[in-house]
């Protein structure tokens, strides 16, 4: 039963989404290139990803 409900509260997935999103949006305006906006979403996910291992990860709710 537990399983269930902790899987139920998972969100990591929003924040891998929102540092996709924010991470590409920055790149395309700040240089208006395409190249750039995929690199800006790669380190989006990598700054979420490191957001949740590191400052995320022993937070109870």
């Amino acid at each position: 039963m537990s399983v269930q409900e902790n899987s139920n509260n998972n969100f990591n997935w929003l924040y891998y989404a929102l540092g996709l999103f924010f991470g590409m949006l920055t790149g395309a305006v700040i240089t208006q290139s395409y190249i750039f906006a995929l690199l800006g979403g790669v380190l989006g996910l990598l700054t979420a990803g490191l957001f949740l291992n590191a400052i995320v990860k022993g937070r109870k709710y």
